[in-house]
This record gives structure tokens, C-alpha cells and sequence, in this order.
């Protein structure tokens, strides 16, 4: 059954000669200013009792008493299926997970099946009324860690306007090829590749994209850190480590020719010849939260492989 939403409220007298979706925008932030267009221009909004001819552009006159009834249709045709999923946090309003690494967060052409949204669909049914089943920010198929999940369209608004203001805090960890000598932040624009589509890179004309990192932990050949987002670019830490020569271990895209330390054992050389991952984590995520505003933060310890990868990395620097 669809998901009917009943609102109601007068329009103040000093709205006059406002847009009516920048009104409304006003009248019930819990909503997106698009969202709010969809339903005026599907006559889903009275003014004064009168539906059906109202344009998101045309003005108020004040007074007005406006109503929205909407149905929430299915946002999307995509299947559920019981797949595992790990939730580390969940209420009304939002669903944390830890994703694992490998698991697609979201279906595309000839990947339809097998992804955390369609786990999520299993998981909670009435997530079909949230566009993207409440997917407001996304990690790569092979990096884990921590996601948030909208649970309700105020959850969703909220979500993205703070994504969108950059409040909301991520820390990743992973693994680089070479040592560095101390951390550092790097402010360098990420746009398509001008040769190769599916890849992105520093090109002088996208979008702002800075990352500060830091030093965990070194070893010979390579290097343990923490990245902090200011920005969330599509594949950002991975071209930015790979833009300052710090690829990250395993990435299959960035990651550049394999470079196994001179000297090493051969317990590191097969681990290097068989991480076919990138080494990336997402290992902390900070919220305001939806519905009450408090802070809300949560660590998720680093998979099985990368703790691996790190042990056999100490033991070539002991050696």
C-alpha cells in the first residue's frame, strides 16, 4: 500500500508574492524543494480547496490555506532479496550499516540484482517509499565500512542538506604504496578522466575536492593512515593518494604497476600478488541526527583482510 502524506498550513501574510515551491520549501522543511515540486505540478496541492492548476513558479498572495495530499508511490522496480547485510545502528528514522567489501551499493545497467539496496528492501519494505531506498551517500563495491540510511523522506532532506554543508564527518583507513614522512591535506579537483569515462582524475575544471590525511602507522614500503573527507567525489581518496604517488595497495584502477619491497618474505609477496581489493575502509561516520539533531557517531574496526595485510607488514619490518 502506498505511503499517504496529509499536510496543512496557512501561507503568512508576508509570503506574498513568493514562489509557491519556494513557500512550501519554507512551510515543511522536512521535505526537498524537488519532492514539493513533483507534487504541486501532480496537482497534489490546494490552495484554498483548489487543486490541479497551481505551477511550482507561480506567486502566493498570502493567507492562502494549502494542503498537500500526496501517496508515496514505489521510488524505484528494484527487486528485495535476502542477502546479509550488517546493521550497526538502527531507529525510525535512520539504519547504519557496515558494508562489506565486494557488495555493490547500488543497482545499474547489467547489475540489477545482489546489491546493499536490494538487501536493504529485504531488510525494510517500506524503504520502496524513500527515493534510492534511502541511499544518500555511497561507498565503492570493494570498500568497506560505514554507511548511513534514510528511513523517511524528513530523514532524507535532512541527510543530504548536511552531506551537502559538509557536516557530515568520515574517516577511512588504508593501506598506501610507499612511506610517508608525515600527513598532510590535499585540495585537488576531481572530474572524469578526458580519456577513460569510468575513471576519475585531478583536471583543473571539476568539482572541489579536498582530503586531509595522517599517519597510523609505517612501515618499509609502505604506509598505514587516516583520511578525513571535507568533500565526498566519486573514487576521491583513491585518485588523490594516487595524484601525491601513494597509491592505495590492491586498487585495481589507480593502483598502477604491483611493487613488491626489495627483500621481502614471501609471506608479504603473496599478499601483496593476492590483495585484489583496494586497502580502504570506512571506519568512522558522524551524524546530526535526523529527527532529535544530537551528534551521533560510529567506529567500525577494519575487515578481516586489512588487519591481515597490516600483521603481515609488521613482521617484514621486524624482519
Amino acid at each position: 500500500m502506498p505511503e499517504t502524506i496529509h499536510l496543512t498550513a496557512q501561507i503568512p501574510e508576508e509570503m506574498a508574492d513568493k514562489r509557491l515551491d519556494t513557500v512550501l520549501a519554507e512551510l515543511f522543511p522536512d521535505y526537498s524543494r524537488s519532492r514539493l515540486q513533483q507534487w504541486i505540478k501532480a496537482g497534489q496541492v490546494l490552495l484554498d480547496g483548489e487543486s490541479g492548476k497551481w505551477r511550482p513558479k507561480d506567486k502566493v498572495k498570502g493567507g492562502e490555506q494549502v494542503t498537500i495530499e500526496a501517496e508515496l508511490e514505489p521510488a524505484g522496480d528494484w527487486e528485495a532479496e535476502s542477502l546479509p547485510i550488517e546493521i550497526v545502528y538502527e531507529d525510525k528514522s535512520i539504519i547504519v550499516i557496515n558494508k562489506a567489501a565486494g557488495m555493490v551499493v547500488h543497482p545499474a545497467v547489467g547489475n540489477r540484482a545482489g546489491t546493499v539496496l536490494n538487501a536493504l528492501l529485504n531488510y525494510d519494505p517500506e524503504l520502496q517509499h524513500v527515493p534510492r531506498a534511502g541511499i544518500v551517500h555511497r561507498l565503492d563495491k570493494d570498500t568497506s565500512g560505514l554507511m548511513v540510511v534514510a528511513r523517511t523522506l524528513k530523514a532524507q532532506t535532512s541527510l543530504v542538506e548536511q552531506l551537502q554543508a559538509r557536516t557530515v564527518k568520515r574517516e577511512y583507513e588504508a593501506v598506501t604504496v610507499g612511506t610517508m614522512t608525515a600527513g598532510g591535506s590535499v585540495d585537488a579537483p576531481l572530474g572524469r578522466h578526458p580519456k577513460s569515462r569510468k575513471r576519475m582524475a585531478v583536471v583543473s575544471n571539476g568539482k572541489t575536492a579536498v582530503s586531509h590525511y595522517r599517519v597510523i602507522e609505517r612501515f618499509r614500503s609502505h604506509t598505514h593512515i587516516r583520511v578525513q573527507l571535507e568533500t565526498g567525489r566519486t573514487h576521491q581518496i583513491r585518485v588523490h593518494m594516487m595524484h601525491i604517488h601513494y597509491p592505495l595497495v590492491g586498487d585495481p584502477v589507480y593502483g598502477g604497476r604491483l611493487q613488491l619491497p626489495k627483500g621481502c618474505n614471501e609471506e608479504l609477496r603473496e599478499m601483496l600478488r593476492n590483495f585484489k581489493r583496494q586497502a580502504l575502509h570506512a571506519a568512522q561516520l558522524t551524524i546530526q541526527h535526523p529527527e532529535t539533531g544530537d551528534e551521533m557517531s560510529w567506529q567500525s574496526p577494519l575487515p578481516e583482510d586489512m588487519t591481515q595485510l597490516l600483521d603481515v607488514l609488521r613482521k617484514d619490518n621486524e624482519a
